[in-house]
Order: C-alpha cells, then sequence, then structure tokens
C-alpha cells in the first residue's frame, strides 16, 4: 500500500474527516485491523488565514511547499492538500515535491462528469467563488460553472469561517444553504460542488434536489484509490 501525505489543518475540522474517511475505506476493503499508510503535517490556519487575508499567496505558496517536501521526506508516494481554497498555491506545491500532487478540483470535476453533470454549481470560500484558480480548473474538464449572488456568496464565507472552521453547525445555517442551492438550481445548475472541505460538514445529499459531490470524500476517496490499487489487483 501506498504511503498518503495529507497537507491539513486548514481547517483541522475536515482534515478530520480526510483522516476517518481513509481509514474507513481501506478497512471496508480489507477488512480486519487494516488501516491507512498515512503522514500527515498541520499547520496552524490561523497563519495561513492570515496571509490569504492580506493576499500574501506566494508566502502561502511558500510555506506549504515546505511542508509538502517534509511529507515526501517523511515517505508519502503522494501529497493532497487538504483544501480547496489553498488549490490557489497548488502548482507551487506540485513544482516543490517529486512525487504526485493530486488535485482537488481534478477529482471533483472527473465525479462530475462520471455523474452525467455539465453544468455545476460552486460553494466555497470567497476565495474559491470569486477567484478564477478553481472555477477555471472545473472549467478545463468541460464543465460551466455558476456561483451565488455577492451577498450570498458573503454568507457561505462567512459560515465557514465562524462556524464550521471552529465545529458549530447551526440549523438556520443550513437552511441558508439550502435557500442557496436552490436558487442556483433555478439558473440550471445540474449539480452541486461543495468546493470548502467543511462545507460537507453541514450538507449532504439530503439539502439538496440535484446531486452534490463533496470534494472532501472525493479527494480522498481518489488518494485511496492511488495507494490500494497494488493491492486491490494482487487480490
Amino acid at each position: 500500500m501506498l504511503t498518503i501525505g495529507l497537507l491539513g489543518g486548514m481547517s483541522w475540522q475536515s482534515t478530520a474527516e480526510y483522516y476517518r474517511i481513509a481509514n474507513e475505506m481501506v478497512a471496508m476493503r480489507l477488512g480486519g485491523l487494516h488501516s491507512a499508510r498515512v503522514v500527515m503535517a498541520s499547520v496552524d490556519f490561523a497563519e495561513i488565514g492570515k496571509l490569504q487575508r492580506a493576499g500574501q499567496w506566494d508566502e502561502a505558496g511558500r510555506v506549504l511547499a515546505q511542508e509538502a517536501r517534509g511529507l515526501v521526506a517523511a515517505g508519502a508516494d503522494m501529497v493532497l492538500i487538504c483544501t480547496n481554497t489553498m488549490h490557489k498555491v497548488a502548482d507551487e506545491v506540485a513544482a516543490a515535491i517529486t512525487v504526485p500532487l493530486v488535485h482537488l478540483a481534478d477529482t471533483s470535476a472527473e465525479a462530475v462528469r462520471a455523474a452525467g453533470v455539465r453544468k455545476v454549481a460552486l460553494l466555497g470560500t470567497a476565495f474559491t467563488m470569486e477567484q478564477d484558480f478553481y472555477r477555471d480548473r472545473l472549467a478545463s474538464h468541460g464543465l460551466e460553472v455558476l456561483v451565488p449572488t455577492g451577498p450570498e456568496r458573503a454568507l457561505v464565507h462567512r459560515v465557514i469561517f465562524e462556524e464550521l472552521c471552529v465545529g458549530i453547525i447551526r440549523e438556520e445555517s443550513r437552511q441558508a444553504y439550502r435557500d442557496i442551492i436552490a436558487g442556483l438550481v433555478a439558473q440550471g445548475a445540474e449539480g452541486v460542488i461543495l468546493g470548502c472541505t467543511e462545507i460537507e460538514l453541514l450538507i449532504s445529499q439530503a439539502d439538496s434536489s440535484i446531486p452534490v459531490f463533496p470534494t472532501t470524500r472525493l479527494h480522498i476517496e481518489a488518494a485511496v484509490n492511488r495507494a490500494m490499487a497494488s493491492e486491490m489487483t494482487a487480490v
């Protein structure tokens, strides 16, 4: 089994989901006491968040690149950045390591296309919804991307940072997200990408009339599939 390198802590709430899902998948496939081979670097999100707000993406990229090199030195055969927003610096991280970077937007887009969906709503941080690094990556897979209105984007962003990242789940926020999704469905969205790893702590398929694509789960599932390819072939 290959070793998965998790570059997390942004936030730790969703990074814990990465670890849980990876181990559940391996145990389900191999049984017994089997678990995933994982190395993890967990950064201080307060420091990364400060760089985000200041627009110091180059410095943030240097920090994550250094952490990613540490994962490779620790034995990682692949690296995952466990956050959608920080894929803004994915190219810098990929260039700094000698193993594959499993890109979160690619794994999400592949799942969307496999479901026969071409027009998707995107929910995430303001950085992810408003800047082009993520939307363009999805578009490169042939997807049309819709985002909420300005006030709705502000609400989605606020809930992520003020609630979900600190483990707060509020029913009123869930309903607000449902209403935003419904509005995007009215605009023609055929599926919704939960483009922030914390959102699936709040929203599930039960909250949407169209297919929901949970990026955390899709990302780590793709990594586990890679890690276990030789074992499953042997079986």
